[in-house]
């Protein structure tokens, strides 16, 4: 299958000028009506799209919180205390979103920058512009470690695709948004899924609304239809009929933490796909980098459960009804038959 993935936008850069810099990323919350992009120099308003969603996905994420350190270090090198607000800063963007270990593993990678930085001397001006050099690593990485990642599952798909001498496409179920727009390029789980249909692995992805922020309704579709990808949009509850009936021969999602022992924690709904994929015997597949996998999680008891706003579930409140609205469900390990990262697959349950 020929894929049009030059259609996809670049979903997080970077740029400096006079002296300058800014963030530049895709404003998800338009799509799919326009695709617009925010620019911000400013780290309080990055931190604001990351948890206003306007920037998602665990690998995204993780290089916007690096981003906004670099710019909370720019704005304090001119000034007094730049360590110390530096600091106050980083723990702030750390603490946007609780449940994405990415965002932290960004901070941390930009802290790690700033302590190497000033122990060998370097100005607050000269530190700055290191992060700065750290953003541009770090988008350029992600690209990289999310083709690997597409290679891995790519190849796991292409023993299930196999019958004999010939090669059968796939019918693939996917859960929220973990593509392109998930990441600086490219994707992980739907990376997957574009490394398999240029090998002509990939007949149709079917794709869950992923309710209440509609991920899948509002970007997946666009997404893979940018690339040409053959899709079909469906709401959450209908996938035990078409598993039913057969048409899905896999199911691959992404993950925003993932425990010591395997257990991954994706967008809600993530969980009941996962219990009627083993119900029905489908394999269930995570696609995810090394720096989701939290190895100082446990397990996913350990993991931290983001609330959101209730008017995401209940736009209009109704007097004597409470609303809930976490963001993420756990996976257990033993529902999941392979964990595919960028240096290779992982089968937890065994």
């Amino acid at each position: 299958m020929e894929l049009a993935l030059n259609n996809l936008p670049r979903t997080i850069a970077v740029e400096l000028e006079g002296g300058v810099p800014s963030i530049v990323l895709v404003d998800q919350c338009r799509l799919p009506g326009e695709l617009v992009y925010l620019r911000t120099s400013d780290w309080r308003e990055l931190v604001d799209a990351v948890k206003t969603l306007a920037v998602r996905g665990a690998p995204a994420i993780g290089v916007a919180g690096a981003a906004a350190v670099m710019l909370a270090a720019f704005e304090y090198a001119d000034g007094d205390g730049f360590d110390r607000l530096l600091e106050e800063a980083a723990r702030a963007i750390a603490a946007a979103r609780p449940t994405a270990v990415n965002l932290v593993w960004g901070v941390n990678k930009a802290r790690e920058v700033v302590f190497e930085a000033r122990q060998a001397g370097a100005s607050p001006r000269e530190t700055a512009e290191a992060l700065y050099r750290l953003t541009e690593d770090l988008i350029a990485e992600d690209e990289t470690v999310n083709r690997r990642i597409g290679s891995h599952g790519a190849a796991l798909l292409r023993g299930l695709a196999a019958s004999g001498t010939q090669v059968r496409p796939l019918n693939l179920l996917t859960h929220c948004n973990a593509g392109s727009l998930a990441t600086a390029f490219y994707g992980t789980a739907l990376g997957v899924v574009y490394a398999s249909a240029q090998e002509g692995l990939v007949n149709r992805v079917y794709a869950d609304e992923t309710r209440p922020v509609n991920q899948g309704a509002r970007l997946t579709v666009w997404e893979l239809a940018q690339a040409g990808v053959p899709v079909t949009l469906q709401c959450d509850n209908m996938a035990a009929s078409l598993m039913e009936k057969g048409q899905v021969d896999a199911v691959i999602v992404g993950a925003d933490r993932i425990a010591a022992n395997g257990d991954a924690a994706n967008k809600i709904g993530t969980l009941g796909l996962a219990v009627l994929a083993n119900f029905y015997g489908i394999p269930f597949y995570v696609a995810a980098p090394m720096s989701t996998i939290d190895c100082s999680t446990k397990s996913g008891a350990d993991i931290p459960i983001e609330d959101r706003d209730r008017a995401e579930v209940l736009p209009d409140p109704i007097p004597g009804v409470e609303v809930r609205n976490p963001a993420f469900d756990v996976t257990p390990y033993r529902l999941i038959t392979a964990i595919v990262t960028e240096e290779g697959v992982w089968e937890p349950a065994r």
